[in-house]
């Protein structure tokens, strides 16, 4: 397998995580990154295999044939196909679909709003940033709800649980950090920095932004050191 990502890419950090989580035998490839330029130009085969043209991108090339996919969620799932264990969603139908749920929820109802924070880290009394940070702080609110005393967000460690991680980190940087009110949150993201797999990711990712001479949010950078 190879594995298309970028230095600075979430979904493509949530999938290398996984791959890691499964100890899948896949080669990274990392697409050339630039801060101005960012990803451009477009590295041929996450052009030719992605309409979207963005990282993640599975290439699983195998004497059953060549299977080239991408979304971090869609090779997830094939992951956890080729490899169901150590299992990353939970067995029983109804947990299963509310981890599914979760991690759906971390790309596309949180992280629209860090989406926005973007290039306003200088500003975020800026109207449009005091709404992204309304929408992030009621995420964390319910998040902080539903992990409630569990160890994990769905109930066992899963899929939910990278998703996630990888957007709050994302957030922290924005300037959307959870705070001393979501005491759950932050012992969970303990637990969860703590997997050698998440660690390995995360400190990478730390390491190239501090090569970019970028500020760290303080649990990243205890991470990293």
């Amino acid at each position: 397998m190879k594995l298309y990502s970028g230095p600075l890419s979430m979904f493509g950090a949530k999938a290398e995580i996984a791959a890691r989580e499964k100890g899948l035998d896949v080669e990274l490839i990392m697409v050339p990154f630039e801060m101005k330029r960012l990803y451009e130009p477009k590295h041929p085969e996450v052009a030719r295999i992605n309409p979207k043209r963005q990282v993640p991108v599975l290439i699983d090339d195998g004497p059953d044939g060549t299977l080239e996919i991408f979304d971090s969620t869609q090779i997830f799932e094939y992951f956890e196909t080729v490899k169901p264990e150590p299992a990353l969603w939970p067995a029983e139908p109804k947990a299963r679909a509310g981890a599914r749920l979760l991690e759906h929820k971390s790309d596309e109802v949180y992280f629209p709003h860090i989406i926005r924070l973007m290039g306003l880290q200088g500003s975020l009394d800026d109207p449009a940033a005091t709404v992204a940070l309304d929408g992030s702080a009621r995420f964390y609110g319910e998040m902080e709800q539903r992990i409630g005393e569990q160890e994990w967000l769905a109930g066992s460690y899963s899929y939910a649980d990278i998703a996630f991680y990888m957007a709050q980190l994302f957030g922290a940087r924005m300037g959307a950090p959870m705070t001393d009110a979501h005491p759950r949150l932050l012992a969970w993201r303990d637990r969860v920095s703590a997997r050698p797999a998440v660690r390995q990711v995360a400190c990478a990712m730390g390491r190239y932004l501090l090569s970019q001479k970028r500020t760290l949010p303080p649990f990243l950078a205890k991470l990293s050191a």
